[in-house]
């Protein structure tokens, strides 16, 4: 399988990248800027196995300086534009940061960061105006165009969300391999979903490229020979008119994005041609049966869903396997195990709730923390605190994070469950459910609820609170739902619970 790199020598003239704002990029065009970085960056200094750190949304700078970074031996580490100036410092010092490219828009919070962490101004490069900061395209100014000499593939290193605690680097060592080679022992990233190099495919990518999976899924889309196009921020109906208008064939999307998709009205959900869809990948958070029903019933056949983390993983599902199996993420895909243990360490059998643990495919170590390297191992496997079971046919179950279920008068309670059925409701727009402080039971369960229009009062949270007790078991429902206009979560979907849960046991001694 050619490389990025290889088709842009071979076939300059293809379209690589399509830009938020529509402009068109050609593979000799975007391979040229890559080649350029590399070569600039190196004659700044930067030497093999040094990090380059970005905070930059979705755009052609991004996406040239990855396409360098893995070609340079270099480690590259997104960071999510969202931070504060002191989470993004701490993330520029923990990795040790020699190269830091940052967005316009990010500006305020960029500089404060470059000074908290003490990085010199030559370090710092600024797509747009940013006060002290080096222009972005003066790295490649007057560097050849030409593919480095040297070429060592780089490796991500990625922060961890940091919803529970500060974020922790997966780091991987950089291998001595040839970025082209490496490619290809990478391809399956892809191929598990049925997606071949070549072709007529176009992957739009509906999320930001901080997050691991649409970064990387953009990434192998390039080497796939694919062209890309870039949302920069989501909008349900933006994205059908893309997948129209670009005969989209790809693409990665999260739970929250179906959800809005699936909440246009009828006659804008009809406007668009999406006959062109051929893979729809998604991932990052439980997906609502009712939902997911829904969405393979409108696209057809067309979805997978994947589980896995930064770390490693995971298990894929087909559509049609999932409806046989309804709810399931699927088995593990090859090469990839999959056990679940109990308190003690044991292997359960089918059928029984406990942690997930998955068999490491590349080690990995959480930077300068053995300790929780080694906290979250049982030999060859790890995890990421996920609950959940296998059936008969090693089909895995999630049931919801460990750190987020509920204990409510000695039963285990997983919100995700709760979340689903208040999702089935058609005024509820979105919803989060979490354990409160209670006397006698431990915990009781607290819903907040983003609601469409009408009345969000009294009457309406009993509505709701019947509505789960026509579908779960009693102690399941919420005791208390309070309304909101919004809840904390990231573009690409990721909710951050504990902002709404810290309130509540401020006062309490407990351990999250």
């Amino acid at each position: 399988m050619e490389s990025f790199w290889q088709r842009a020598h071979s076939d300059p003239a293809r379209i690589a990248l399509i830009e938020p704002d529509g402009a068109v990029i050609r593979a000799g065009e975007l391979g040229g800027r890559a080649n350029q970085l590399v070569h600039g960056l190196r004659a700044r200094g930067l030497e093999t196995g040094d990090v380059v750190a970005t905070l930059l949304s979705n755009g052609a700078p991004l996406v040239s300086t990855l396409l360098g970074v893995m070609q340079a031996g270099w480690h590259y580490t997104a960071i999510n534009t969202h931070l504060t100036a002191p989470e993004i410092a701490d993330i520029l010092v923990d990795s040790r940061a020699m190269a830091f490219i940052v967005d316009a828009r990010c500006s305020e919070s960029a500089i404060r960061a470059a000074e908290l962490a003490g990085l010199a101004p030559s370090q710092c490069f600024a797509v747009g105006d940013v006060p002290g900061f080096v222009p972005f395209l003066s790295i490649g100014n007057g560097q050849p165009t030409e593919r480095p000499e040297g070429r060592i593939a780089g490796q991500f290193m990625q922060y961890t969300s940091g919803t529970t605690g500060r974020p922790k680097a997966v780091q991987r060592e950089i291998p001595p391999f040839d970025p082209d080679l490496m490619v290809a022992a990478l391809a399956p990233n892809l191929e598990r979903y049925d997606v071949t190099p070549g072709g007529d495919d176009v992957h739009l990518v509906t999320s930001p490229m901080y997050h691991m999976a649409p970064l990387s899924f953009a990434y192998f889309s390039l080497h796939f020979g694919h062209t890309v196009v870039l949302m920069d921020g989501f909008d349900a109906e933006e994205a059908l008119r893309l997948i129209e208008t670009h005969r989209v064939t790809t693409t990665h999307m999260v739970p929250t994005q179906f959800h809005r998709i699936a909440r246009l009205p009828d006659a804008i959900k009809r406007a668009y041609d999406l006959g062109s869809l051929r893979n729809v990948m998604h991932a990052a958070a439980p997906c609502p049966i009712d939902l997911k029903h829904a969405m393979i019933a409108w696209w057809g056949p067309v979805i997978y869903e994947y589980y896995g983390a930064t770390e490693g993983g995971g298990t894929m599902v087909t559509a049609s396997e999932w409806l046989e199996r309804p709810g399931t993420v699927g088995r593990p895909w090859a090469g990839a195990d999959v056990k679940i243990l109990g308190d003690g360490g044991e292997a359960l059998p089918p059928g029984e709730v406990g942690t997930v643990y998955m068999k490491l495919l590349l080690d990995f170590a959480y930077k300068d923390d053995p300790e929780k390297t080694a906290s979250n191992r049982k030999g060859e496997y790890f995890t990421v605190g996920d609950v959940g079971l296998l059936d008969e046919d090693g089909y895995l179950f999630l049931c919801d994070r460990k750190i987020d279920m509920i204990i409510s008068g000695g039963v285990n309670i997983y919100p995700a469950e709760v979340e689903a059925v208040l999702l089935a409701h058609p005024r509820v727009v979105d919803a989060a459910v979490f354990g409160v402080p209670h006397a006698e039971w431990g915990e009781s369960v607290q819903a907040v609820v983003e609601v469409a229009a009408g009345p969000a009062d009294a009457g309406f949270e009993a509505e709701l609170i019947a509505h789960c007790e026509a579908r779960l078991a009693r102690y399941k429902c919420p005791r208390a739902v309070e309304f909101t206009t919004a809840l904390p979560r990231d573009p690409n979907g990721k909710l951050y619970k504990r902002i709404l849960r810290d309130p509540y046991w401020r006062d309490h001694d407990r351990s999250i």
